[in-house]
């Protein structure tokens, strides 16, 4: 008989969202190859960030349908990593950003790097954040009150 074990919060907030830092040169138009490789199968980007090296260039993304994206890269040797984010929905980001770090510093949970959605679902600002402990920072996220969106809520 397996023993009754309690839920993790990793069953609280959903699935995490997909992101891709793909590793483009440093010239014009890198970034709109992918943009146009993505589209070719209906595949969009919803979050963005880009760090400039002297010769290369970092782009972190979002997509929409992360799967397909995926495939693609693959399909066209395109180098890139992959890791798992929050994605955290704000109602009025100018005051409930401060609530969001005051939660992640009383969990004791650092936040590497974050950007903002491209997209507004439910009409709201959303956050994309890389932390160092995803699970931690949904529960406690979601237990002052915000809401933790999935891939589904971000997808079209």
């Amino acid at each position: 008989m397996a023993p009754n074990l309690p839920e993790t919060t990793s069953n609280i907030g959903g699935p995490l969202v997909k992101q891709f830092s793909i590793f483009l040169p440093n010239k014009v138009g890198a970034m709109l190859e992918i943009v146009k490789l993505l589209a070719t199968r209906n595949s969009h980007i919803v979050a963005l960030s880009i760090a400039e090296q002297t010769d290369s260039a970092i782009a972190r993304i979002v997509v929409s349908d992360p799967e397909t994206a995926e495939n693609i890269f693959h399909e066209h040797n395109v180098p890139f990593g992959i890791c798992e984010m929050v994605v955290v929905e704000l109602q009025e980001a100018a005051t409930e950003l401060s609530k969001l770090l005051a939660a992640l510093l009383m969990a004791e949970v650092n936040m590497h790097f974050s950007y903002p959605l491209l997209i507004r679902p439910h009409g709201r600002a959303a956050l994309v954040m890389h932390v160092d402990d995803a699970e931690c920072a949904s529960s406690v996220l979601q237990g002052e009150g915000f809401k933790i969106l999935s891939q589904a809520d971000i997808s079209r």
